[in-house]
């Protein structure tokens, strides 16, 4: 089966390389720590500090795993040589929706720094992916549970990533 393939920006491949660090370096000591000292309390089998270290064990090698395999199918985006004529990551992106003519700004990102409340959604969500490679002035129509939505691309710029 083919990996997918990953597109982050080389600060977000930065970012995840070093809390892929962290946890490989740091983290899997603490919680080593943790389930030497609750081993050492006796009776495993009713030792619910025991119990809480081995299911943060799981969810950190669960972690790591996740982050490797980001990491190992990135493909990095040079935001440096980003043709603004289009939408890519790393892209500002305000547009109008035409029935109620409000107005959005977005910042198109990795699936990775999505950030509802910054207003960064990735290049994979239904608005991202209509955006994807479209200019100043046309229209996309994006589906979402409450029917389609239709939206004018008005001003793509460079943003500070």
């Amino acid at each position: 089966m083919e990996e997918k393939v990953n597109l982050l920006t080389k600060q977000n491949l930065k970012d995840l390389q070093a809390e892929l660090e962290d946890l490989k370096v740091n983290k899997r000591k603490e919680i080593a720590a943790k389930i030497k000292e609750a081993r050492e309390q006796g009776d495993l089998s009713e030792n619910a500090e025991y119990d809480a270290a081995k299911d943060e064990q799981r969810d950190l090698e669960a972690r790591i795993d996740e982050l490797e395999n980001l990491i190992k199918n990135a493909k990095v985006v040079d935001t440096r040589k980003i043709d603004y004529d289009r939408i890519h990551i790393g892209c500002k992106v305000k547009v109008r929706e035409m029935s109620t003519r409000r107005e959005y700004t977005y910042q198109i990102v990795s699936t990775t720094e999505v950030n509802s409340r910054e207003k960064k959604i990735s290049y994979e969500s239904p608005i991202g992916a209509a955006l994807m490679n479209k200019e100043v002035d046309e229209i996309v129509t994006v589906t979402t549970p409450n029917g389609d939505v239709r939206l004018r691309v008005l001003e793509i710029q460079k943003a500070n990533m």
